[in-house]
């Protein structure tokens, strides 16, 4: 009897986030240009997301978005009769909880904080760089989309524990099993609301932020983190200074090298994604750091031969085009480049986070930043690197 009850109460799960459903996600893009929504629209739908929409009036986005529930709204800032600015007022009020999926879109970097600030999520950068467009995209919807799931799951787990705590005293009265259940489904509670924090963490808002804090407390509490994202940036552009001669000197690698960086930050993000689900659940057991590290560097090292062999390929065309004498090696620094990358991204990706965890920080909260550079850099030292060793 007691056994049946316990399967009744059972706890809500999470539905984890899968690369489908991020590529199923509802994307709506907003912009005056039709030249720069066709090129968006081009860059997504050659990642594979396959739920794209677009408007050049941005006096129906809300309508639209009341209508279709979008999980990412691309929006331009600057647009004749409403700007973007006034556009996310709208979507304030008909967000209940006032979460916004937008990522903005601008040529001016004095709007990207006033933009942050007046509730955007994220920013993407005129001219567009396809690696960063798809970078950004893919992490607002993992982030938008899990919002969503530990939202629901949240909500079914409070509305559970007010049932247990409903029936407390007759609880008390019951097997050892039944009250072990009811201590289960607090600790559970507790951890969804840590969960529900990170998708905010993982881009620099603190947990103690509210809809209610004030915007100095708020400024002060995001834009020490832009300033760090700002400054690990810096580093991957200074492998670019390091190797100018090389680059000059073989162009056509700077065509690999948003192919290079969107491989490697896609599998350094899978693997972190898994790590932080895992701390944040406790599924992640003390000892079994190692196994963690180990697993993810034969994943990487798989993943990166199969799509390393792909890009060698391209390389290879590539070069016969352009009718160069060094197709051959320059497809193979591709394929060793693609290979080491994914390894160390995806070794990355479990340390990074267990580090953090380790010396008392946060791992949400600084995780994404610190892999993203280090993959960055990582790719761009062996792609530079070994084309310097091996093209003579």
């Amino acid at each position: 009897m007691y056994k049946n009850k316990g399967a009744m109460n059972r706890a809500p799960t999470i539905t984890m986030i899968s690369s489908s459903d991020i590529l199923h996600g509802k994307i709506l893009i907003v912009d005056d240009l039709e030249a720069n929504i066709l090129l968006l629209e081009r860059m997504l739908r050659g990642a594979g997301y396959d739920s794209i929409t677009s408007t050049m009036d941005p006096s129906k986005v809300c309508e639209l978005h009341l209508k279709n529930h979008y999980d990412l709204i691309l929006l331009d800032l600057q647009m004749p009769g409403m700007n973007g600015f006034q556009v996310m007022e709208g979507l304030k009020k008909i967000e209940p909880d006032g979460y916004l999926p937008v990522l903005v879109i601008t040529a001016q970097p004095g709007h990207k904080l006033h933009a942050l600030q007046a509730g955007a999520k994220d920013f993407i950068s005129k001219p567009f760089d396809l690696a960063e467009v798809l970078a950004r995209v893919h992490n607002m919807l993992e982030v938008r989309l899990l919002h969503g799931e530990t939202k629901n799951y949240s909500e079914a787990l409070e509305q559970k524990v007010h049932e247990v705590e409903a029936s407390h005293d007759l609880i008390r009265r019951q097997s050892d099993e039944v009250k072990r259940l009811y201590e289960e489904l607090v600790a559970e509670h507790k951890r969804s609301i840590e969960l529900s924090a990170q998708p905010g963490a993982m881009v620099g808002v603190e947990k103690e932020e509210r809809l209610a804090t004030h915007w100095l407390r708020s400024m002060r509490l995001r834009h020490p983190w832009l300033q760090f994202n700002l400054l690990t940036s810096l580093a991957g552009g200074g492998m670019v200074l390091i190797f100018h001669d090389t680059i000059n000197r073989l162009l056509i690698l700077a065509v690999f090298v948003p192919i290079l960086i969107s491989q490697t930050s896609n599998t350094g993000g899978q693997t972190l994604a898994i790590t932080l689900r895992g701390l944040s659940l406790g599924e992640l057991e003390a000892g079994k750091e190692k196994t963690l590290v180990m697993k993810e560097a034969l994943l990487g090292l798989l993943n990166g031969v199969l799509v390393g062999l792909v890009a060698a390929i391209a390389m290879y065309a590539a070069a016969t085009l352009m009718h160069l004498s060094t197709a051959p090696i320059l497809s193979v620094v591709v394929f060793l480049a693609m290979t080491g990358s994914c390894v160390i991204s995806g070794i990355c990706g479990a340390i990074v986070p267990l580090a953090l965890k380790k010396f008392g920080a946060d791992p949400a909260t600084a995780s994404s930043i610190v892999l993203t550079t280090a993959t960055d850099v990582a790719a761009l030292l062996l792609l530079f690197g070994l084309a310097t060793i091996l093209v003579k």
